[in-house]
């Protein structure tokens, strides 16, 4: 069987690997690729819009990115790296719609003012002292922060309706907010890379096996799943970018970098909104405390999405427990990826996390009417028959040894890269999409230092993330000058976005 040739085999439709092909492609035209999705469209897993991957993350307005020290101080550490990273997200987009590479901003990303909600003596404390910590820095300066129910009903109408009179509550919110649908991005990033030279698109493949030849590259065998034929591809790099099923493939590459990685399966389930009337008087993403013992990716929050360009409105998301690795996987993804090198850190964290396990198995069996009920906190008015369950994604979690070589529950996403460059997969789940482009440079950098070290490389890098190599949480002058100009090009200054943007400019 002849193997064809690539420079690089991207193994995913999604929002990873769209966002380092178009990357790669920006800094060298010249790279033949071919992307390979097990599918039969793009971005139909963890990246599509109900999948949970249907907002911007910028910490915001998520209030697990702020938690609260033992000494009653907000650790604003994760936020100011989030929001730091979705800029460079900003910044990527805004080039590719300038240089004609996207449709219209809106088809993609569109406003949609991130807001939190509490209520509660001790909640409102929280709240306000985040609100008085990150407001001090300038990624977060135009922060609003509000105690007034007048002021909050004008913000967030139906989470005020009909409240308890004199109930104590508090919101924050950032106008220029937005909700982006990674779904109709990659779509766009693929679609776009399939009409430039050198690029495959491969769907309904799956990677049935990868082994290393002696000189570095890599014969990847695929699978057609349809016609059930194999083929193979020799990739002098190869990029996992698989959603949950990265973690199987990554064991499969034999890398030993990959050695003591497990990874923990989290599903998740909507409720959506039927009711048009409803729909329309809400447009906010309005996000609360977690529930005890519920997992970081399980906030809830109350969300206005545009889904094939009509908007709609979420609630959730629910989380449960299952062994599938994918939405479309399989139930035996998690014991088949038990191995003999990440068998104690498993054990390790199954023993220890068993209060985890127990409140994920009694979230999937909740009834409609405890689901609705739960709504009513930030709804009061919900009924029943206005919504309607809808299932989400799968989350695959990292657990990697920790230093006693036992084992830790990581709550976000990890690239990992082979010794010898020739090989990177990305694990983990939330904040994921949102900041795609920040994790797919550390990619570039780590495997591709080359094209960033050239003349030409740096002067296209700054083309396309004018910040690049500069941290906009230390440059107020920096974050003013690129964030005025993503808000223009992403056509987020609408009404009050445009308000909150001559606040930065």
């Amino acid at each position: 069987m002849t193997a064809k040739q690539v420079d690089v085999l991207l193994v995913g439709a999604g929002a990873m690997s769209s966002t380092l092909g178009m990357l790669l492609k920006q800094l060298d035209p010249s790279l033949k690729m071919a992307m390979v999705e097990r599918l039969d469209q793009v971005a139909q897993e963890s990246t599509d819009a109900l999948n949970n991957a249907g907002t911007g993350h910028a910490a915001y307005c998520e209030l697990n990115y702020t938690p609260q020290l033992d000494d009653s101080s907000i650790d604003t550490t994760k936020a100011l790296n989030i929001n730091s990273a979705f800029e460079l997200s900003l910044q990527f987009w805004s080039y590719l719609v300038e240089e004609g590479s996207l449709p219209s901003p809106s088809n993609f990303i569109n406003p949609a003012p991130h807001c939190s909600f509490v209520w509660g003596e001790e909640n409102v404390a929280f709240l306000r002292k985040r609100y008085e910590t990150l407001s001090q820095h300038h990624l977060f300066r135009d922060m609003e922060y509000s105690e007034d129910p007048d002021k909050i009903t004008e913000w967030m109408p139906l989470v005020m309706q009909n409240r308890q009179p004199g109930e104590k509550v508090a919101a924050t919110r950032v106008a220029y907010g937005s909700d982006v649908n990674f779904g109709e991005l990659s779509r766009s990033l693929v679609k776009n890379l399939t009409q430039q030279e050198g690029f495959e698109l491969l769907l309904n493949h799956s990677v049935a096996n990868l082994k290393q030849n002696p000189g570095g590259t890599w014969d990847v065998t695929l699978k057609d799943t349809g016609a059930g034929e194999t083929s193979k591809i020799n990739a002098r790099f190869v990029f996992i970018g698989a959603g949950g099923a990265a973690l199987t493939l990554l064991q499969k590459s034999g890398i030993k970098e990959a050695h003591g990685y497990g990874g923990f399966p989290v599903s998740g389930q909507w409720l959506i909104c039927n009711n048009p009337e409803i729909i329309e008087k809400h447009n906010a993403k309005v996000y609360g405390k977690p529930p005890l013992g519920a997992p970081p990716m399980s906030v809830p929050h109350l969300d206005t999405r545009i889904i094939n360009g009509k908007k709609a409105l979420l609630f959730g998301p629910f989380a449960g427990f299952t062994t599938k690795f994918l939405k479309k996987g399989s139930f035996l993804d998690l014991p088949l990826s038990i191995k003999p090198n990440n068998l104690r850190p498993l054990m390790s964290v199954g023993m220890s996390n068993m209060d985890l396990t127990r409140y994920l198995i009694s979230e999937s069996r909740q009834s409609h009417k405890s689901r609705v009920a739960a709504l009513r906190n930030y709804f009061p008015e919900a009924k029943e028959e206005d919504w309607q369950l809808s299932i989400a994604g799968q989350r695959v979690q990292i657990i990697k040894k920790n230093e006693k070589g036992g084992g830790k529950l990581e709550f976000g996403t990890e690239v990992i890269v082979s010794e010898d460059q020739s090989l990177a997969a990305l694990l983990g789940a939330s904040p994921g999409a949102s900041t795609a482009v920040q994790a797919m440079l550390n990619v570039i950098e780590r495997a591709f230092p080359k094209l960033l070290a050239s003349e030409d490389g740096q002067r296209m890098i700054k083309a396309m993330i004018p910040s690049y190599g500069q941290k906009l949480a230390e440059d107020a002058e920096l974050l003013q000058d690129v964030r005025k100009r993503t808000l223009k090009t992403l056509q987020l200054q609408k009404e009050a976005q445009a308000e909150a943007a001559e606040g930065v400019a």
